[in-house]
C-alpha cells in the first residue's frame, strides 16, 4: 500500500477553486466549481469539474459527480451511487468502466478517530485502499475549516486512477466535511 497524506499536497502544489461569491454563497457545498492543481512553476497538472448537484438522497437524478483531467485528457470519474444507509461511490476510468467502489460509513461524522471511506475492488469484496478524514484535535476541529485527509491505495494502482481517487478526496470533503461553510 502506498500513502498520501492530503495536508503534504499544500507543500507540493497549489490549488485553485474557481466559482463565483453568489454561487458559494447560495449554494453551499453543493455549489458547482472546476479546481485546478498547480506544480511549483504554476503549470496546471490536474482538473477537477464538478458540476452543480443536489446533496440529498432523495434526488437520484442528481447525484454527485467529479471529472477529473489532466490538460485536455480525461483521466476518469467519480460517480455517488444512490445509498439510502451509506455514502457509496463508484471509480471510473477514461472510458467510463468502472475500475473501483468506495464505500462510507454510516455516520460520517467524529468524535475523537478518523472517518473512512473503503476504498474496494469492483466487485465490491475486496478492501485495496480507504481515504481518511483523519482527526485532528478538538481545537481544529471545532473552531476551523482546516481538515486533514489520508489516502491509501496500491503501489501498481494506475497513475490516472490515483489522480481520479484524489478528486474522489475532494469530493468527499466538499460533500460531507464542509456543512455550514462557505
Amino acid at each position: 500500500m502506498a500513502s498520501i497524506c492530503i495536508m503534504l499536497l499544500k507543500f507540493i502544489f497549489h490549488r485553485s477553486l474557481e466559482n463565483d461569491l453568489c454561487t458559494r454563497n447560495c449554494l453551499g457545498e453543493s455549489r458547482p466549481f472546476t479546481m485546478r492543481l498547480y506544480d511549483n512553476q504554476r503549470n496546471e497538472i490536474l482538473r477537477f469539474d464538478r458540476p452543480w448537484r443536489c446533496n440529498s438522497c432523495l434526488f437520484p437524478c442528481f447525484l454527485q459527480k467529479l471529472d477529473v483531467y489532466s490538460g485536455a485528457n480525461k483521466l476518469g470519474s467519480i460517480r455517488q451511487e444512490w445509498s439510502v444507509c451509506y455514502p457509496v461511490f463508484s471509480i471510473l476510468n477514461a472510458t467510463g468502466q468502472k475500475v473501483l467502489h468506495i464505500e462510507g460509513p454510516f455516520m460520517t461524522f467524529s468524535c475523537g478517530g478518523d472517518v473512512d471511506f473503503n476504498v474496494l475492488s469492483n466487485d465490491g469484496e475486496t478492501t485495496v485502499g480507504k481515504i481518511s478524514k483523519q482527526w485532528s484535535g478538538l481545537a481544529r476541529e471545532m473552531f476551523t475549516d482546516a481538515d486533514r485527509f489520508g489516502i491509501e491505495f496500491p503501489r501498481d494502482l494506475d497513475v490516472s486512477i490515483k489522480a481520479v481517487l484524489l478528486g474522489a478526496t475532494f469530493l468527499i470533503d466538499f460533500m460531507f466535511f464542509e456543512k455550514g461553510h462557505k
